[in-house]
């Protein structure tokens, strides 16, 4: 069988040469009251750092990861993340100083459980204290500040590593420009948090474990550790790769040695990951993190998430995968909602993949989220401004579209200084035509991957939703403008979207071609086909994405009953580049709208 490759297989109990060591200085006070004395903090960088030192980037890790992000050189020991650190990768190491710590409480090098305690000389083990994600962090920072760096380009992480950028972003936000969680969410739902307090009972109960004190005895606390480590696996993976890989052969178990059942395929795969983790962790470690994982809480209610966020001062990315139920897309976007309800710049994409939360540590659909890290990093990183006009006239939005005259049109509609929503963007062509005519706060919303990560790569502002979703998350009079610009045909639920854009901002511009366009009429009456024209109507009858086909006396029709007043319209024909006065639902190809 096929065996699921992620970062653990490749990775071993022994520790890199590069690993260096720096001990806090003073007693490090902790959240929950207590103190530690001589801490240690493992951590390696990779790149040069710049004269400035304005290329840093944070990596951190998620519960089992460490500071060995990514290999060194060709002879070094195979990292976590080797497929997005490196030279040429997506964190670019020949672009960026990259910095990676094991966290606070784990057992690669920085104090834990495992360490000696100073006062007694003998191993912390259960008298370790409770430690949260904001003292993991404020340990990240010591090491930070004494590298001589004032200030991050980014911080990155996935899962716990997330809840350490969010932590980033709200307790030191001067300290950061950017922010990318991955996989991650304002706090574990119960179902997650439930299988932690199995995991962890799994350990205690382990006979070996011995309340915890078990570092001087020759049995360890192996089998709770690896049946906590199978249980976990389960969460990391979705349903859609464990029947890809398992269901073909499921009674035919992996040839490994292990006491663990394995009559099934998948069965001896978790066998192996639980008995592979317990070489290189610690069952001490693997209770402290997770506790400080599950005490992590930025609520659960927009208010309080509104409020626990409004102190970050960075640009955001966030990212989730379609298939993580461990981390569902559901709290990515209440965590963009949250944002954007502070005015915060945040940009959002749902990756789809049906690696489930592992998906992030996977080559699976390193396409995706790795070219939204590359871009995301580069385009604060990078001086520069973008040649916005260049790049506007060298692409093509639609079929037979090279012109967007409407876009001139939409521009004089909208007053001076407005936040704009660009409902159904595409590619963002109108933002950045927009960004020529002098607006420069524009938001946008769409429902195509390629398009979003597209959007992020031009440095604009994107949310990844379908607009049914993410409208009635935004509050009454959000934005001063809404625009659906061409879109209006290819959207279902028609006057829901126009009520919600009504409601969100103080001015909606909604644009559309006419189907009602004489050659239009003329080629269906002459041929008896379902009409295929130059411009807007440029597509063959089975792969058009228009569900609708309006015209204008459709629409104003349609607003007089439903209670829509139009403010003005304006009817183009885009292929003369004119604007049509006379007979327009005869002779415009494109109608816009300003209504309100």
């Amino acid at each position: 069988m096929e065996k699921i490759s992620n970062s653990d297989d490749y990775r071993t109990n022994k520790f890199s040469k590069y690993l260096r060591k720096f001990q806090v200085p003073h007693t490090l006070e902790l959240e929950r009251g207590e103190t530690l004395e001589e801490v240690i903090i493992a951590y390696e960088t990779y790149g040069e750092i710049n004269s400035d030192k304005s290329n840093c980037i944070l990596v951190c890790h998620a519960i089992t990861g460490d500071s060995h992000v990514a290999k060194h050189d060709e002879d070094d020991l195979p990292g976590w993340w080797d497929i997005m650190v490196g030279p040429n990768k997506p964190i670019d190491t020949n672009k960026y100083f990259v910095i990676c710590s094991n966290v606070l409480g784990s057992c690669r090098g920085t104090t834990g459980p495992n360490s000696v305690n100073p006062k007694t000389s003998q191993y912390y083990a259960n008298d370790f204290p409770v430690v949260t994600i904001k003292d993991m962090v404020k340990v990240q920072k010591i090491l930070v500040e004494s590298l001589g760096i004032k200030q991050l380009l980014g911080v990155v992480g996935g899962s716990l590593g997330g809840f350490q950028c969010l932590e980033w972003a709200t307790e030191y936000p001067e300290m950061i420009k950017a922010c990318l969680p991955i996989a991650s969410s304002p706090r574990l739902t119960t179902q997650g948090l439930a299988f932690d307090v199995v995991a962890r009972n799994a350990i205690i109960s382990d006979p070996n474990f011995n309340s915890g004190n078990y570092y001087d005895y020759e049995k360890k606390p192996d089998v709770g550790l690896a049946l906590a480590r199978m249980l976990g696996h389960i969460t990391y993976l979705s349903k859609e790769s464990m029947n890809e890989k398992f269901e073909i052969d499921r009674n035919n178990p992996r040839d490994i040695s292990t006491s663990f059942e394995k009559k099934f395929s998948v069965g001896s795969y978790l066998a192996y990951q639980g008995e592979r983790f317990v070489e290189r962790f610690d069952a001490n470690s693997y209770i402290t993190l997770s506790t400080a994982l599950d005490l992590f809480d930025l609520g659960n209610e927009k208010t309080t998430l509104r409020k626990n966020l409004s102190n970050s001062k960075c640009k955001w990315m966030i990212i989730s995968f379609s298939s993580d139920w461990l981390y569902p897309p559901y709290q990515s976007i209440d965590i963009v909602d949250a944002l954007l309800s502070e005015s915060k710049n945040v940009s959002y994409c749902n990756i789809e993949s049906n690696s489930g939360h592992d998906a992030f540590l996977l080559s699976a659909d390193i396409e995706s989220y790795g070219e939204i890290t590359k871009s995301f990093f580069a385009n604060i990183f990078e001086k520069e401004p973008k040649n916005i006009k260049k790049e506007i006239s060298s692409k093509k939005v639609k079929i037979g579209l090279t012109n967007r005259i409407d876009f001139k049109y939409i521009s004089n509609l909208i007053p001076k200084q407005s936040k704009i929503l660009d409902l159904g963007c595409e590619n963002g062509e109108l933002i950045k035509s927009l960004s020529q005519y002098g607006f420069k706060s524009a938001l946008g919303v769409e429902i195509n991957q390629s398009n979003v990560i597209e959007c992020i790569s031009d440095d604009l502002q994107i949310i990844h939703s379908n607009l049914d979703k993410i409208l009635p998350k935004f509050y009454d009079g959000q934005f001063d403008v809404a625009i659906l610009s061409q879109t209006l045909q290819s959207i279902k639920n028609v006057e829901i979207i126009l009520k919600e854009m009504t409601r969100v901002a103080k001015y909606s511009i909604v644009s559309f071609p006419n189907f009602a366009f004489k050659p239009m009429r003329e080629m269906f009456f002459n041929e008896g086909k379902a009409p295929r024209v130059e411009g807007w109507y440029g597509y063959n009858w089975y792969d058009t994405p228009n569900v609708r086909f309006p015209s204008i006396d459709d629409f104003v029709e349609f607003c007089e009953e439903k209670n829509i007043q139009i403010n003005k319209s304006l009817y183009l024909d885009t292929v003369n580049n004119k604007e049509i006065k006379k007979d327009p639902n005869l002779n415009a190809d494109s109608a816009i709208f300003l209504i309100s």
